[in-house]
Protein backbone atom coordinates (compact mmCIF):
# COMPACT_ATOMS: atom_id res chain seq x y z
CA UNK A 1 0.00 0.00 0.00
CA UNK A 2 1.59 3.24 -1.38
CA UNK A 3 2.17 6.05 1.70
CA UNK A 4 -0.74 7.89 0.17
CA UNK A 5 -3.34 5.86 0.92
CA UNK A 6 -2.29 4.90 3.97
CA UNK A 7 -2.55 8.78 4.78
CA UNK A 8 -5.82 8.84 3.44
CA UNK A 9 -7.45 5.74 4.83
CA UNK A 10 -5.72 7.22 8.68
CA UNK A 11 -7.22 10.50 7.72
CA UNK A 12 -10.40 8.82 7.20
CA UNK A 13 -10.18 6.77 10.89
CA UNK A 14 -9.38 3.52 9.16
CA UNK A 15 -6.99 1.61 11.88
CA UNK A 16 -7.65 3.84 14.58
CA UNK A 17 -9.78 1.69 16.87
CA UNK A 18 -13.32 3.25 17.43
CA UNK A 19 -11.75 7.04 16.93
CA UNK A 20 -14.67 8.94 15.52
CA UNK A 21 -16.89 5.70 15.59
CA UNK A 22 -19.91 4.68 16.64
CA UNK A 23 -19.54 1.30 18.42
CA UNK A 24 -21.12 -1.96 18.56
CA UNK A 25 -20.54 -4.84 21.08
CA UNK A 26 -21.80 -8.81 20.83
CA UNK A 27 -21.80 -11.52 22.49
CA UNK A 28 -22.84 -14.84 20.54
CA UNK A 29 -23.89 -18.09 22.63
CA UNK A 30 -22.11 -21.59 21.23
CA UNK A 31 -24.90 -23.55 22.61
CA UNK A 32 -28.20 -21.49 21.01
CA UNK A 33 -26.32 -19.12 18.32
CA UNK A 34 -28.26 -16.55 20.26
CA UNK A 35 -26.54 -13.07 20.00
CA UNK A 36 -27.09 -10.37 21.94
CA UNK A 37 -25.81 -6.65 20.48
CA UNK A 38 -25.78 -3.13 22.36
CA UNK A 39 -24.44 0.09 21.17
CA UNK A 40 -21.58 1.50 23.53
CA UNK A 41 -20.93 4.57 23.74
CA UNK A 42 -17.24 3.85 25.69
CA UNK A 43 -15.05 1.11 24.54
CA UNK A 44 -13.25 1.02 28.42
CA UNK A 45 -12.86 -2.40 29.98
CA UNK A 46 -15.54 -1.06 32.66
CA UNK A 47 -18.22 -0.82 29.63
CA UNK A 48 -17.20 -3.84 27.67
CA UNK A 49 -16.24 -6.11 30.34
CA UNK A 50 -19.89 -4.87 31.65
CA UNK A 51 -21.58 -5.93 28.94
CA UNK A 52 -20.07 -9.66 28.66
CA UNK A 53 -20.57 -10.15 32.16
CA UNK A 54 -24.78 -9.31 31.60
CA UNK A 55 -24.90 -11.13 28.85
CA UNK A 56 -22.95 -14.46 30.21
CA UNK A 57 -23.42 -17.02 32.87
CA UNK A 58 -20.39 -16.93 35.48
CA UNK A 59 -19.65 -20.59 34.36
CA UNK A 60 -19.04 -19.30 31.12
CA UNK A 61 -15.99 -20.20 29.20
CA UNK A 62 -15.90 -16.19 26.95
CA UNK A 63 -13.28 -16.07 23.84
CA UNK A 64 -12.34 -12.84 22.53
CA UNK A 65 -9.85 -10.54 20.38
CA UNK A 66 -7.07 -9.46 21.58
CA UNK A 67 -8.41 -6.14 22.73
CA UNK A 68 -6.85 -5.05 26.53
CA UNK A 69 -10.42 -4.27 27.82
CA UNK A 70 -11.00 -7.80 28.56
CA UNK A 71 -8.15 -8.63 29.93
CA UNK A 72 -9.06 -8.71 33.50
CA UNK A 73 -12.73 -10.26 32.83
CA UNK A 74 -14.17 -11.79 35.52
CA UNK A 75 -15.13 -15.48 33.22
CA UNK A 76 -12.78 -18.06 32.37
CA UNK A 77 -11.34 -16.56 29.06
CA UNK A 78 -9.32 -16.85 26.62
CA UNK A 79 -8.22 -14.44 23.32
CA UNK A 80 -7.04 -14.41 19.98
CA UNK A 81 -4.63 -12.51 18.72
CA UNK A 82 -5.44 -11.00 15.20
CA UNK A 83 -3.03 -9.09 14.99
CA UNK A 84 -0.36 -11.61 14.55
CA UNK A 85 -2.76 -13.06 12.07
CA UNK A 86 -4.32 -15.95 15.04
CA UNK A 87 -8.03 -16.43 13.95
CA UNK A 88 -8.22 -19.80 15.56
CA UNK A 89 -6.12 -21.52 18.61
CA UNK A 90 -8.28 -24.91 19.98
CA UNK A 91 -11.59 -23.96 20.74
CA UNK A 92 -10.30 -20.32 21.02
CA UNK A 93 -11.98 -18.14 18.11
CA UNK A 94 -14.55 -15.39 17.38
CA UNK A 95 -15.85 -16.48 14.51
CA UNK A 96 -19.78 -17.05 15.64
CA UNK A 97 -20.28 -13.25 16.29
CA UNK A 98 -17.96 -12.40 13.37
CA UNK A 99 -21.08 -14.48 11.13
CA UNK A 100 -23.01 -11.69 12.67
CA UNK A 101 -21.46 -8.91 11.98
CA UNK A 102 -21.29 -10.15 8.51
CA UNK A 103 -25.30 -10.23 8.46
CA UNK A 104 -25.22 -6.66 9.36
CA UNK A 105 -22.64 -5.75 6.98
CA UNK A 106 -24.44 -7.21 4.41
CA UNK A 107 -27.95 -5.09 5.62
CA UNK A 108 -26.29 -2.02 6.05
CA UNK A 109 -24.80 -1.87 2.01
CA UNK A 110 -27.56 -4.09 0.57
CA UNK A 111 -30.82 -2.74 2.25
CA UNK A 112 -29.92 0.51 3.98
CA UNK A 113 -26.99 2.15 2.52
CA UNK A 114 -26.75 4.24 5.16
CA UNK A 115 -27.20 3.53 9.36
CA UNK A 116 -27.45 6.84 11.10
CA UNK A 117 -25.79 7.46 14.44
CA UNK A 118 -29.05 8.22 15.76
CA UNK A 119 -31.23 5.09 15.24
CA UNK A 120 -28.42 2.73 14.67
CA UNK A 121 -29.64 0.89 18.34
CA UNK A 122 -32.76 0.03 16.37
CA UNK A 123 -30.81 -1.25 13.11
CA UNK A 124 -28.91 -3.33 15.96
CA UNK A 125 -32.18 -4.95 17.47
CA UNK A 126 -33.12 -5.40 13.76
CA UNK A 127 -30.45 -7.22 12.92
CA UNK A 128 -29.94 -9.64 16.07
CA UNK A 129 -33.79 -10.81 15.91
CA UNK A 130 -32.95 -11.58 12.29
CA UNK A 131 -30.03 -13.24 13.27
CA UNK A 132 -31.79 -15.37 15.97
CA UNK A 133 -34.95 -16.32 14.64
CA UNK A 134 -33.23 -17.11 11.26
CA UNK A 135 -33.78 -20.67 11.45
CA UNK A 136 -37.24 -20.74 12.54
CA UNK A 137 -40.22 -20.62 9.60
CA UNK A 138 -41.86 -17.71 8.05
CA UNK A 139 -44.73 -18.14 9.92
CA UNK A 140 -43.06 -18.32 13.71
CA UNK A 141 -41.01 -15.24 12.43
CA UNK A 142 -44.24 -13.46 11.38
CA UNK A 143 -45.87 -14.27 14.66
CA UNK A 144 -42.71 -13.59 16.43
CA UNK A 145 -42.73 -9.98 15.32
CA UNK A 146 -46.49 -9.55 15.63
CA UNK A 147 -46.02 -10.89 19.54
CA UNK A 148 -43.08 -7.96 19.93
CA UNK A 149 -45.32 -5.31 18.87
CA UNK A 150 -48.58 -6.07 20.73
CA UNK A 151 -48.88 -3.05 23.50
CA UNK A 152 -46.14 -0.62 22.12
CA UNK A 153 -46.29 2.23 20.15
CA UNK A 154 -43.57 4.47 18.37
CA UNK A 155 -44.64 7.71 18.07
CA UNK A 156 -42.95 10.21 15.71
CA UNK A 157 -41.88 12.66 18.45
CA UNK A 158 -40.34 9.65 19.93
CA UNK A 159 -38.66 8.89 16.44
CA UNK A 160 -37.09 12.14 15.90
CA UNK A 161 -36.29 13.19 19.50
CA UNK A 162 -33.00 13.78 20.44
CA UNK A 163 -30.80 11.00 22.23
CA UNK A 164 -27.31 13.36 21.92
CA UNK A 165 -26.37 11.20 18.54
CA UNK A 166 -25.93 12.38 14.99
CA UNK A 167 -28.87 11.69 12.58
CA UNK A 168 -26.84 12.29 9.69
CA UNK A 169 -29.18 14.78 7.47
CA UNK A 170 -27.72 16.93 6.15
CA UNK A 171 -28.98 20.76 6.00
CA UNK A 172 -31.31 21.76 3.65
CA UNK A 173 -30.18 24.74 1.26
CA UNK A 174 -31.60 28.12 1.77
CA UNK A 175 -34.60 28.25 0.08
CA UNK A 176 -35.73 24.77 0.21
Amino acid sequence: MSNKKRKALKAEGAGRGPVGKTVVVGVKDRDTNEVRAKLVTRTDADTLQGFVVDNTAEDSIVYTDEARAYDSLPREHEAVRHGVSEYVRGQAHINGVESFWSLMKRGYFGIYHKMSPKHLDRYVREFQHRHNVRQSDTRDQMGDVVRGMIGKRLEYRNLIADNGLDSGAKPLRPGY
